[in-house]
């Protein structure tokens, strides 16, 4: 299918709302990931009503894995066995507004927990471009937002509470636990069962969006840190060709200082006159406001409203971590690969995320600057053009997102985490015979 007919079959499937878009009409014979590339290995799956039923459930069974909002890309939450679902479990919140935190039960999607901090006079410091995906799926994986000083969504995390293998309920906090929490808050699902976690919030805030158009890429090899540090988040967005970034999404708070100066050019890229999709040939109906409206963070700082299907779920996505410093070069090394790319490709887009303490966070210790590619469903296409980037970006030490494809060998990631030895042996405590194991994390990162 070439792109053009691609886009028309994603306008017609886009077109539709829809009440929970990532567990819409799954086949009661096979259980998939949101985006449909991904045949679950078993379809037992339990639902849990009580904590006191995912106790019991752990106990008893010899492998497992907790099914989430699936929105992963690989194998990383697949069983050969069982799953746990706690979509049914109570979603109660738990706000205290003294110490600035609020608790959600795990299933907690970020678009039923941002309209509530509003509504209280509080805020996240950072969302994905996705608004319907778990808060514990996605801080186990560190997925990110954007930001030049602004942590991924697993550093906002301060308490962790989750069911070890023997049953245990066990509770980590930032304050108390110390490095056994700096390994646990990304645990990629290898130490147990997340039924609670404790996230630091801050006062409300408003904030506006804009988006410029065609901005040159020598604007952004001459002026890359600027670009990215002239608002709260910026998004740059590309299909590789033209030398050119076919749009930059910028979202700024309105606080004084912090507001973005809106002026007719920037860095060479025009103001947008109306809303846009990150594909520009698709509806922007789906897309949260732009052209400057003020509105509350959680309705600007995503790049999807959370009534919406953000996509058909016929794509394909990967992401690389690259460290800051090299990010240009990282960017200019994938533009050279533009040819090979851009068939398969729907869009690019870059980002900048805030260095953390977290140890299978690629942003551990490093300010870092993303790569992603939203692919078109072709696994046999992009499996053959995954080894190509990751060549180009080895001198960079690239990490490739936890939940999204890649090639990366075992032996590679062992030497770009310097905390996955460390990480192994806090496994072990909680997990001690591989109960919470699977085919990715044996392969990734328990492979001797």
């Amino acid at each position: 299918m070439d792109k053009r007919s691609f886009i028309k079959f994603l306008s017609a499937i886009m077109a539709g709302r829809i009440v929970s878009p990532l567990f819409a009409r799954l086949p009661a014979s096979e259980l998939k990931n949101w985006a449909g590339n991904l045949a679950y290995s078993t379809d037992n799956l339990y639902a849990a009503t009580s904590l006191e039923q995912v106790r019991q459930f752990v106990k008893t069974q010899s492998k497992l894995k907790v099914l989430g909002t699936r929105h992963c890309f690989n194998k990383i939450a697949d069983s050969t066995n069982q799953f746990l679902s706690l979509k049914e479990m109570d979603e109660s919140i738990a706000l205290d507004p003294q110490a600035q935190t609020v608790t959600v039960a795990a299933p907690t999607t970020y678009g039923q927990l941002s309209p509530y901090l509003h509504s209280k006079g509080f805020a996240l410091h950072n969302l994905a471009s996705l608004p319907h995906i778990s808060v514990a799926g996605s801080c186990s994986t560190a997925t990110h937002g954007s930001g030049d000083k602004n942590g991924n969504l697993s550093t906002a995390v301060s308490g962790l509470e989750f069911v070890t293998a023997s049953g245990e309920l066990l509770k980590l906090s930032r304050q108390n636990d110390g490095e056994k929490f700096a390994g646990a808050v990304v645990g990629l699902g290898a130490l147990g069962v997340i039924t609670k976690v404790t996230l630091a919030i801050q006062p409300t805030y408003t904030m506006r969006q804009y988006v410029y158009e065609n901005l040159p890429l020598a604007q952004v090899k001459d002026h890359f840190d600027a670009i990215e540090t002239s608002a709260y988040s910026v998004s740059l967005f590309t299909d590789w060709q033209k030398q050119r970034f076919s749009e930059v999404w910028i979202k700024s708070r309105t606080e004084p200082g912090q507001a973005f100066d809106a002026t007719p050019e920037f860095y060479g890229a025009k103001l947008a006159t109306r809303n846009l999709h990150p594909i520009a040939e698709l509806s922007a109906e789906n897309c949260t406001e732009q052209m400057g409206v003020p509105g509350p963070w959680y309705e600007r700082l995503p790049h999807f409203k959370m009534g919406f299907t953000p996509s058909a779920g016929k794509e394909l996505q990967s992401e690389y971590f690259v460290p800051r410093p090299h990010a240009v070069e990282a960017i200019l090394a994938i533009e050279r690969l533009r040819d090979q790319i851009s068939p398969h490709l729907l869009i690019s887009e870059i980002r900048v995320i805030a260095a953390d303490d977290l140890w299978m966070s690629p942003c551990y210790k490093q300010p870092c600057a993303t790569i992603h590619f939203t692919w078109k469903q072709d696994w046999p296409a992009v499996s053959k053009l995954l080894p190509v980037i990751e060549k180009e970006l080895r001198p960079f030490k690239a990490r490739p997102h936890w939940g999204k494809l890649f090639s990366t060998p075992p032996q590679e990631l062992k030497s770009i985490y310097e905390k996955l030895p460390a990480f192994v042996d806090l496994c072990k405590i909680y997990d001690p015979q591989g109960k919470f194991r699977n085919e990715f994390l044996n392969i990734n990162i328990f492979s001797s």
